[in-house]
């Protein structure tokens, strides 16, 4: 089996899942419960909080946990809307955003909120003075993904932080889901960045567990209201193992990052030049260094996307369409239709997402499997 659809979810790492049966067989304790079971999950809840704190190089009081990246996106997304409606309605985003990102907005449009969906060129890059040009004076919020979980684009956060230092009262977003281990973190925790938002399961943690970065002193409402817990902010019991368990696999995806970085580009690299000599395919990731590493989207123009995930499954090889949370909707990625890429072609794409597990001779087994099903194709396809 060859798994290349590590943007859907990753495997979780060995460490990592030792770590989470560690701290629920031995720390089950309620993190706020008074008696000695509660102190010690309390104190394993604070030493998983200051390790990635540390990993990252911001204040512990920064990090909040959560059940994954779309709570992320949404609490901080409503809460900005509910803690400064008072001083604006108006948002900003891309045409390119996740649906955890652009759902909850569209629920803000119909709320009475007015939104700025910015566009992207032909490459999937939007253009900061595109922000510069859609500020106002009632904008109290710009959401700007890291890194397009479909076409693998990273998005010039710094350019727009820098323009943002103009307006310091407004929130500045980053949905960094697809951005862990990426070689980007100190673009995702820039120096104008508010908030940043993260999923355990993008980096060989556990599923329904993520993280919001919140930079002290930017405030936000509450999403989830109950007993008080992440500093009254977000309530609900921890999920204190999965947390510990999510610390060790940030740890772990960190360290020797620029080596996996490496390896992701060169099994890339591999892939992309050998499908790029292929005349109906039609290549919408780059090697370049604006590109994150992992991600390979591509067409082979005639045949569904669909169609060729389930012809790369029949010889063991796991990618997928486009993004894993709406592709089962049947429609052309977003991102591609943003793009201008014509819909016939975009109802073709499909992705390719690595980690630091896979290997150059996966890249090979797969441009084999390629062969193979590209002259199929040529055979029934192409000829209607």
């Amino acid at each position: 089996m060859i798994y290349f659809d590590n943007s859907a979810t990753t495997k979780i790492d060995p460490e990592v899942l030792k770590t989470y049966n560690l701290a629920a067989n031995e720390f089950w304790g309620n993190p706020s419960s008074l008696h000695k079971l509660g102190t010690h999950a309390h104190n394993l809840l604070q030493q998983a909080r200051e390790q990635i704190a540390s990993l990252v190089h911001v204040k512990s009081s920064e990090i909040y946990f959560t059940s994954g990246g779309t709570e992320s996106d949404n609490w901080v997304i409503k809460g900005t809307a509910w803690a400064k409606r008072e001083f604006g309605k108006h948002i900003i985003t891309t045409s390119i955003e996740h649906a955890a990102v652009l759902n909850p907005i569209h629920q803000l449009e119909e709320l009475g909120y007015d939104v700025t969906y910015l566009p992207v060129d032909h490459r999937g890059f939007v253009n900061p003075e595109d922000v510069r040009k859609a500020m106002r004076k009632d904008t109290i919020l710009v959401s700007i993904m890291a890194v397009n979980n479909e076409i693998g684009s990273i998005q010039p956060l710094d350019e727009i932080g820098e323009i943002l230092e103009d307006y310091p009262n407004v929130h500045y977003h980053v949905d960094a889901v697809q951005a862990v281990g990426k070689g980007l973190e100190k673009h995702v925790f820039g120096p104008r960045v508010d908030f940043a938002s993260f999923s355990s399961h993008k980096f060989h943690g556990p599923r329904g567990v993520g993280i919001l970065y919140a930079r002290a002193g930017k405030k936000i409402e509450s999403l989830i209201d109950g007993g008080g817990q992440e500093a009254g902010l977000r309530s609900g019991t921890e999920n204190l193992p999965a947390i510990a368990a999510m610390a060790k696999a940030w740890r772990l995806e960190l360290t020797n990052e620029d080596e996996h970085v490496k390896k992701q580009q060169a099994i890339r690299a591999k892939i992309y030049n050998h499908i790029k000599n292929f005349s109906r395919v039609t290549l919408f990731s780059e090697l370049t260094p604006d590109f994150a590493p992992h991600i390979l989207c591509f067409a082979i123009n005639g045949v569904r996307g669909e169609t060729i995930v389930h012809a790369f499954e029949e010889k063991g090889i796991y990618i997928s369409t486009t993004s894993a949370c709406s592709s089962k909707n049947g429609e052309a990625a977003g991102t591609l239709k943003q793009m201008g890429v014509q819909m016939d072609i975009a109802t073709s794409a499909v992705r390719i997402s690595l980690d630091e597990n896979n290997t150059l001779a996966e890249a090979d087994a797969f441009n084999r499997a390629f062969d193979d099903i590209y002259h199929r194709f040529e055979k029934v396809s192409f000829e209607k």
